[in-house]
């Protein structure tokens, strides 16, 4: 399987997942906004690929250099990750998110954060390993990579912003 940076022309196979994930205000801007995301420095989409077969993708956005801090505690929110139904359980999730961890290494960004439903999301993002914590919002979980040295890494809470 691979992963690579969406392209243009990914739209049409991608777009029953795009639709599929629901909240799309409107099909002609979805779009338009794919091929804008698919150049823009700040937005990463990644296709996950087997035999030019699209089976998935995973949005992410990246905030940029932090005001006061720039690149040390550098934040990105991983925004989508959609498998197709017949492709679950494959190992599809987890390559994409191998490809936003790998990305985030050299963008460089210190957390890749998300939020997940507590129904099918969040088991299955603890099932490649990922820890939960209480997100504050009803039916959601909190998941955060900090990728920064371990040794200096402080609790979500306990950070600040």
């Amino acid at each position: 399987m691979d992963i690579r940076r969406a392209q243009p022309d990914d739209f049409p196979y991608l777009k029953p997942m795009l639709l599929d994930m629901g909240f799309v205000d409107h099909p002609a801007a979805l779009e338009t906004r794919f091929a804008h995301f698919c150049a823009d420095p700040f937005h990463h989409l990644f296709v996950a690929l087997r035999a030019e077969e699209r089976l998935g993708y995973a949005a992410v956005h990246d905030y940029g250099p932090h005001l006061r801090s720039g690149d040390q505690h550098r934040t990105a929110k991983l925004d989508d990750l959609y498998t197709r139904p017949d492709a679950r359980r494959q190992g599809v999730g987890r390559a994409l998110m191998r490809g936003v961890e790998a990305w985030a290494q050299t963008a460089p960004v210190r957390y890749v954060f998300w939020y997940a439903n507590q129904r099918e999301a969040g088991p299955a993002y603890r099932a490649m390993g990922y820890a939960a914590q209480p997100s504050g919002q009803e039916g959601y979980d909190f998941f955060e990579i900090d990728l920064g040295n371990p040794d200096l890494r402080l609790p979500h809470a306990l950070r600040g912003s």
